[in-house]
């Protein structure tokens, strides 16, 4: 193996399954897929560990898969994290920096981000990411960067993205009982933004909604910058369970006729009947029942969807329209359906222009994972390099303020 070079990993870890990206980071930036693997996750509820032995088993068994395939020891990486308790917190700070020649330097954005925190997000939350959206110098607003300019008082409104202590540190527990140190949480639906986003389309305003098995996140993006996050407590496995208990069958059979039998174009004329199992075990269901109640589900879950971008002033604001991530988007014509709930356009979003074994990984689902995978890249760390040395794992570098290091050390 060549020492020089640099492998990061991204490691999805939801309430129905697990998906781990190792890749190698090229020297223009790119990154080549060398190891992935999907499996089932074991007691994760609503995004969080339930307990710590069956997330790590199951973190353990999809690393040791997508290791032998990249032939790489992980010892840490970048980790998603998700539920309703993620905020997403406007707020705002101001600081005075010396003489109107005064030049803004590092130290002095540092302290604005500081105090514009400080008082204002509880002490019993962990602060995930600090996004600068608008800095004023002297009462000039609408400065995106004012690094190096000069100017006696310095203002910054800010987008402050937070999750429960208790949860950051349940979740990083579990990781580390599976050996592997949590470099960063980053919310699954950014993460999967990074992965499936253009730059034109953050600028000009789009959404992402990852629909996840016990989960529906949103994040909303505009000028280039992250202006919400939202976690509605709802997924795909709420239609696998309504089913199961309409049809009174069991959930793997119920979640066979919804990935193989409903489709989200409802009106268009099928067979009366669905027909599943083997000869003489066969059972057969009204369809029209089946997506009724496949319907009701999903557009409860679009429309509680469509509330939080209201709230967050978005809706049918959008541009760009939403993107749809997650293995909930992997459902047939989804897109046509969504389309006339949130009434903007609607496109199924997943990782592109990836290289080495991208295919298996080029989906809807992997697209936390990989997304994952390429902010560790970006943010120049080097988490996954074989053989595994004794000793602490490398210390990250600054990826921003001064806020940032405290929050992403561990």
């Amino acid at each position: 193996m060549d020492e020089t070079s640099r492998f990061v990993t991204g490691l999805d870890l939801g309430t129905e399954n697990v998906r781990a990206v190792i890749a190698k980071v090229n020297n223009d930036g790119g990154i080549a897929v060398v190891g992935y693997s999907e499996g089932k996750t074991a007691g994760m509820r609503k995004g969080m560990p339930a307990n710590l032995a069956g997330p790590a088993n199951s973190i353990d068994k999809m690393l040791g898969d997508a290791e032998k395939m990249g032939g790489f020891d992980v010892r840490s990486a970048y980790v998603s994290i998700n539920g309703s308790q993620i905020l997403s917190t406007r707020t705002e700070g101001m600081i005075a920096v010396g003489a109107v020649e005064h030049e803004i330097n590092d130290d002095d954005l540092d302290r604005v981000e500081d105090v514009s925190v400080t008082g204002r997000i509880p002490p019993n939350r962990d602060v995930l990411d600090v996004v600068p959206l608008e800095y004023a110098l002297d009462g000039q607003g609408g400065i995106k960067d004012p690094l190096g300019m000069s100017g006696a008082r310095l203002e910054m409104r800010a987008n402050v993205i937070s999750a429960l202590t208790p949860n950051c540190e349940n979740l990083k527990k579990a990781t580390a009982a599976a050996d592997v140190k949590a470099e960063r949480l980053v919310p699954s639906v950014v993460a999967a933004a990074r992965a499936v986003l253009t730059e034109r389309q953050k600028e000009n305003g789009v959404a992402v909604v990852d629909l996840g098995s016990a989960t529906t996140s949103i994040a909303v993006y505009e000028e280039g910058d992250l202006q919400y996050v939202g976690v509605i407590p709802a997924g795909s496995n709420n239609i696998t369970n309504d089913l199961a208990i309409v049809l009174e069958v069991d959930p793997e059979m119920a979640e066979e006729i919804k990935t193989r039998f409903v489709t989200g174009d409802f009106e268009t004329e099928k067979s009366a009947v669905i027909r599943i199992g083997k000869e003489g075990k066969e059972r057969v269901f009204e369809r029209k029942e089946v997506n009724r109640v496949v319907k009701d589900r999903l557009e409860e879950i679009l429309n509680e969807v469509r509330k939080r971008l209201k709230v967050a002033k978005y809706d049918q604001r959008l541009p760009e329209g939403i993107v749809l991530t997650g293995g909930g988007a992997k459902m047939r014509d989804i897109d046509l359906f969504a389309k006339k709930i949130l009434e903007a356009s609607i496109k199924i979003g997943a990782p592109k222009g990836l290289n080495g074994v991208s295919e298996a990984v080029e989906k809807p689902e992997f697209a936390t994972a990989v997304g994952l995978a390429i902010m560790a890249a970006e943010e120049g760390q080097n988490l996954n390099n074989a053989p595994k040395k004794s000793g602490k794992a490398p210390k990250i570098p600054n990826p921003g303020s001064f806020l940032k290091k405290i929050f992403s050390k561990f």
